[in-house]
C-alpha cells in the first residue's frame, strides 16, 4: 500500500473522510459557480480566492468594509429537521448587511463549514444556500472552508460562518454623523425571527414539547419551517436607495432588537422615536411570546419584531425612498423621526 493511501486510511480510522470532502466540493462547485462577479480570478490551486480591484478604479478614496458573523443556534433547528438548504441565506444576510450599513457595496464572501461529519449532500446544500445569498446580494462566493471535526461534534452537528469584504467611497460613508433632526426613520418589514434570539426560541419550545414538524395554525406553517424561514437580504435594496435618495443612515436590526440597533446610527446628541402603531409583528413573535410568556421587553430585546432595516432619510426624501422599496418589493413604511435628544432610540405606543 502506498504511503498516501496509509496516511489517508489512519485519518478516516480517526473519523475523518477525505473522500467525502472530496465528494462535497464537486456537489458544491456548481451551486459556487453561480455566486460570481466579472472580478473573480481563477485560482487553479485553490487555496484563496482571489477578486481583481477593478472596482476600485471608479473611486477618488475608496475603502474597504470587512463584517463577519454567523447563523447562531438556529443551525440547530436545521439539523433537528433535517434541512440545510436556507441557513446559507442566513449567513450572507447577517454578513452583507452588516456591510451595507456604511453604505459598502459588498464585493466577495468566504465561508467556514465545521461538521462532525462530511455528509457531501448535506455540505452541498449549505454551500448552496450560501451561494444564492451572494447572488441576491450581488457579491461572490469566493472561496471556502469545510472541516471534520469528529470526537468534538455530533456526526449530525455542524456550524457555519462567513466573512465579508466590501468597497465604499470614504467621503459617502453612511453613518451618526450624517443624521440631522427632523429626519425620518424609514422601517423594512423582515422575513421573520431572521437569525437572532434562537436559543430563547429553541428553550420555549422545548419546554412546551412542540414538534418541529406539526402544523401551527397561527403560523399557517409547520413550526419548523417556520423557524427556518430565511432571512431577508437587504445590501441590494440599501443600495439602490442610497444611489437614487439621500440616506443618512441605515441600522441593521438584529441581536439586540430594534432600539439597541437603531441607536448605533444615531448622533450622542440625538434621539430616534418609533411609533409602534405603524405595524404588526409578524405572527412568529407574538406566538414566541404567548407561548413562552415572554415580557414585551424581552422580546423587543431579543427579536427584530418585524424589522429587519432601518433608513434615516431626510424627512423630504421619505416618500420618494417609500417608492423605491416598494418598487423594489420590499414592504418598508415611515416608522418614526428623529428629535434632539441623548443618542437613544425610544419605541413608543402600541402595535396594531
Amino acid at each position: 500500500m502506498a504511503e498516501g493511501a496509509e496516511t489517508a486510511s489512519a485519518y478516516a480510522s480517526a473519523g475523518v473522510d477525505i473522500a467525502a470532502g472530496d465528494r462535497a466540493v464537486a456537489l458544491m462547485k456548481e451551486h459556487v459557480a453561480r455566486a460570481g462577479r466579472p472580478e473573480v480570478v481563477s485560482d487553479s490551486s485553490g487555496f484563496a480566492g482571489l477578486f481583481r480591484l477593478d472596482a476600485a478604479k471608479k473611486y477618488r478614496s475608496p475603502l474597504l468594509a470587512a463584517s463577519t458573523d454567523g447563523v447562531g443556534t438556529k443551525a440547530t433547528i436545521a439539523q433537528r429537521c433535517d434541512r440545510h438548504d436556507t441557513l446559507g441565506r442566513d449567513l450572507v444576510g447577517m454578513v452583507v448587511d452588516d456591510l451595507v450599513v456604511s453604505g459598502a457595496e459588498p464585493l466577495f464572501m468566504t465561508d467556514y463549514i465545521a461538521c462532525g461529519k462530511v455528509v457531501p449532500e448535506r455540505i452541498a446544500d449549505l454551500v448552496a444556500g450560501i451561494a444564492e445569498g451572494c447572488r441576491l446580494a450581488g457579491c461572490a462566493l469566493v472561496g471556502g472552508e469545510t472541516a471534520e471535526h469528529p470526537g468534538t461534534m455530533r456526526s449530525d452537528e455542524y456550524d457555519l460562518a462567513g466573512a465579508g469584504t466590501g468597497i465604499v467611497e470614504e467621503d459617502e460613508v453612511l453613518g451618526p454623523h450624517r443624521v440631522r433632526t427632523g429626519d425620518a426613520v424609514i422601517a423594512m418589514a423582515s422575513s421573520g425571527l431572521h437569525s437572532n434570539g434562537y436559543s430563547l426560541v429553541r428553550r420555549i419550545i422545548d419546554e412546551a414539547g412542540m414538534r418541529l414538524d406539526a402544523r401551527v395554525p397561527e403560523l399557517g406553517a409547520e413550526l419548523g419551517e417556520e423557524l427556518l424561514r430565511p432571512t431577508r437580504i437587504y445590501a441590494g435594496d440599501c443600495l439602490a436607495l442610497a444611489a437614487e435618495t439621500e440616506v443618512h443612515a441605515f441600522s441593521h436590526i438584529t441581536g439586540g432588537g430594534l432600539a439597541a440597533n437603531l441607536a448605533r446610527s444615531l448622533p450622542e446628541d440625538h434621539d430616534a422615536v418609533v411609533d409602534r402603531s405603524t405595524w404588526t409583528p409578524p405572527a412568529v413573535f407574538p406566538f414566541i411570546a404567548e407561548r413562552g410568556s415572554v415580557p414585551q421587553a424581552d422580546m423587543e430585546a431579543a427579536f427584530n419584531m418585524g424589522v429587519g432595516m432601518t433608513a434615516v432619510v431626510p424627512a423630504a426624501s421619505a416618500e420618494a425612498a417609500l417608492a423605491v422599496l416598494a418598487e423594489r418589493g420590499v414592504p418598508a413604511w415611515k416608522a418614526g423621526s428623529v428629535v434632539a435628544g441623548t443618542g437613544q432610540a425610544r419605541l413608543e405606543g402600541a402595535h396594531t
